[in-house]
């Protein structure tokens, strides 16, 4: 068994089946949810003797071919496996273009489900009508870009680095128009040349009263920003050591690894439409990062820390699943945990700020690593050679 039960956001399935995308559309028109493929429904694995790889593609084309709108950015394919049985997990998260229906029948009692406990229920006109209404107001992709001379170049190379084709509809696969034809807000954000500016923040003590250092990243693509905001935590992540008898112990200020969730989770959950970026600060013990919008208000604070999200902007977690720079949803978070108590998240109204304390504690700052750091960071323009020279000085240099 895999410890779990069905209820209102977990169903088993022992094989696929034709009817998945009811299951799938149930689970986006509520709270989200996972279903498991080759699981019986008192939650033991059977397993699957499916090609996997052929059974993810052939589930991903139903998912996105069967309903509208559409589901890009709003699920995930995992294969799981226990006793050397294989089985498939499908994350789904609540979607915010309810009510959401199979496609080509139009938002009917026939084609739009609901979850209720752990079944999957017709929904009334009245509930398909009350949804429809209620559909996001403040979406990216339904609020005019301020400026409509936009391109994206830089966007553009990010894709084709990862293989993807870039063709003449480019444009209009990631969403970037309103209904009437305009750039959207989402495009802005993508686009080379915006007004968005991500601020990165260093003091000289434990609150904000002495500025050291401010960091300026942006009017540029989003995904230029990330990239640029990430390389600076990772300069600023300092090699800390101590002598201990017979060995040498090093540790980095902090996990960058989890860091990394927790800045991108920062910009791509960011609730854009206040026009407020995230905020990244270090000061001398800590590193915060504070991101607008809050929960959900579908969601709890715990539910939230398990992982049980829904990405507020579906268009921008589709752009940064296709570039790599998020994987799985809610899954972030469960490896920012595995590193970090859950202590370090501060719930407000309106954001979230998530504070990480540096691990320095008895270690030291080391002079030579940190140095051959810089060297490597801001020297990335020599050759082999002069690399080669600098590091043997380094190495001489330690060992005397």
């Amino acid at each position: 068994m895999i410890g779990i039960i069905e209820d209102s956001r977990t169903e088993f399935k022992v094989k696929l089946v034709d009817d998945l995308e009811e299951s799938v559309i149930a689970f986006l028109n509520k709270d989200g949810g996972n279903i498991y493929i080759g699981i019986d429904d008192n939650g033991n694995v059977v397993g699957l003797r499916n090609n996997m790889d052929l059974l993810q593609r052939k589930v991903k084309d139903k998912i996105i071919s069967s309903i509208e709108p559409s589901v890009l950015g709003l699920f995930d394919l995992e294969v799981l496996e226990k006793d050397n049985k294989k089985y498939l997990k499908i994350t789904i998260a609540k979607g915010y273009d309810t009510p959401y229906h199979i496609k080509g029948m139009g938002m009917t009692p026939d084609s739009c489900f609901i979850r209720v406990g752990s079944s999957n229920e017709r929904m009334d006109e009245h509930l398909i009508n009350k949804m429809f209404r209620e559909r996001t107001r403040n979406s990216l992709k339904n609020i005019i870009s301020p400026r409509q001379d936009l391109t994206f170049t830089d966007l553009k190379i990010y894709y084709a680095e990862k293989g993807f084709d870039i063709g003449d509809n480019f444009e209009k696969q990631l969403e970037f128009y309103t209904k009437d034809g305009k750039y959207n807000y989402v495009a802005y954000l993508l686009a080379d040349n915006n007004r968005v500016s991500i601020k990165v923040a260093k003091y000289a003590g434990n609150d904000v009263d002495e500025l050291m250092e401010n960091y300026e990243f942006g009017d540029c693509s989003l995904v230029k920003a990330t990239y640029r905001v990430l390389e600076k935590f990772r300069t600023e992540n300092k090699i800390y050591a101590k002598i201990s008898y017979p060995e040498r112990l090093e540790q980095p200020m902090y996990d960058y690894t989890a860091v990394r969730e927790v800045v991108i989770n920062a910009i791509v959950h960011n609730d854009w439409t206040t026009e407020y970026p995230p905020k990244f600060e270090f000061f001398n013990d800590r590193l915060e990062v504070s991101s607008f919008g809050g929960i959900q208000s579908e969601f709890t604070e715990e539910e939230f820390l398990q992982g049980y999200s829904a990405p507020k902007n579906p268009e921008l977690m589709r752009v940064f699943r296709d570039l790599e720079l998020v994987e799985h949803l809610g899954t972030g978070i469960r490896r920012i945990l595995k590193k970090y108590d859950k202590s370090i998240y501060h719930f407000f109204p309106h954001f979230i700020r998530v504070s990480i304390k540096y691990n320095q504690n008895e270690y030291e700052y080391d002079n030579i690593i940190n140095n051959k750091k810089e060297i490597n960071n801001f020297n990335s323009e020599l050759n082999n050679i002069q690399k080669g020279i600098i590091s043997l000085i380094l190495f001489n240099f330690r060992s005397t």
